[in-house]
């Protein structure tokens, strides 16, 4: 499970991450990562563990089916958690083909997202 202080509650972070982040689609889900220092929003704290949120829609499924999805997508983000960069917003959008998905495409997909994600922040960083 992802620990509870790694987890995205806040509506405004979430529209922040999806709207100003990088964005890297797979075919069960769509990953958005925002470094805050790349974001230059001085109200937000930097120096903070990487945050997390899930948005699963209505098209995955029924409630059950919805909640199943979120509970996978937590427990394969938990092993990745530690490669986020400090201050960092991470949001995963699970497409509806992500509610069939077998737990090793569901984590094929995940893992080559973040890594398309950090590949494409560290070229960033080493170009300034």
């Amino acid at each position: 499970m992802l620990p509870p202080d790694h987890r995205m509650r806040r509506r405004d972070e979430f529209t922040l991450a999806v709207r100003r982040g990088r964005r890297a689609g797979r075919p069960h889900l769509v990953a958005h990562l925002l470094d805050r220092a790349e974001a230059g929003d001085a109200d937000l704290p930097m120096d903070t563990d990487p945050l997390v949120g899930f948005i699963v829609a209505r098209t995955v499924g029924n409630a059950v089916v919805r909640n199943k999805v979120r509970r996978r997508l937590r427990h394969l983000l938990r092993e990745h958690v530690d490669r986020l960069p400090r201050g960092s917003l991470l949001v995963v959008r699970a497409n509806p083909k992500a509610a069939t998905a077998r737990h090793d495409e569901l984590a094929a997909d995940l893992g080559s997202a973040l890594d398309r994600l950090l590949r494409q922040q560290s070229k960033g960083r080493n170009q300034t």
